[in-house]
């Protein structure tokens, strides 16, 4: 049973939703850094982590499997030949979220979301 196991909505359909999740995941992972709502960085949070474990293990499977959620090819590449140095004793964790001030337009919570 899924008691408890809720989806973050973000209020869009579900194939703007992935379409989103997946944006905000190659734009982390090419920059490191970006400042979003707090909302959709408690919800990519999950989705960076994963790639990050995938590109652990280095397979070419787990290659083909980030290449079909990231939007831009070069990143997987980049991604595959660094994180073993970066995050090769880290066991999770890989992401952390800043709050920072609420945005003027509509007073939404806005975070930074960036690779540790």
């Amino acid at each position: 049973m899924r008691h408890g196991k809720r989806v973050p909505k973000l209020n869009r359909p579900p194939d703007q939703r992935r379409a989103l999740i997946r944006g905000l995941t190659t734009q982390l992972l090419k920059h490191g850094r970006i400042k979003t709502t707090k909302p959709r960085a408690r919800a990519i949070r999950k989705y960076v982590d994963k790639m990050i474990t995938l590109a652990k293990d280095g397979s070419l499977h787990k290659r083909r499997q980030a290449l079909g959620f990231i939007y831009e090819k070069q990143i997987v590449h980049a991604l595959f030949a660094e994180v073993q140095d970066r995050y090769g004793e880290r066991n999770g964790g890989y992401t952390r979220i800043i709050r920072t001030l609420p945005r003027r337009g509509d007073n939404a919570p806005m975070a930074y979301i960036e690779l540790v």
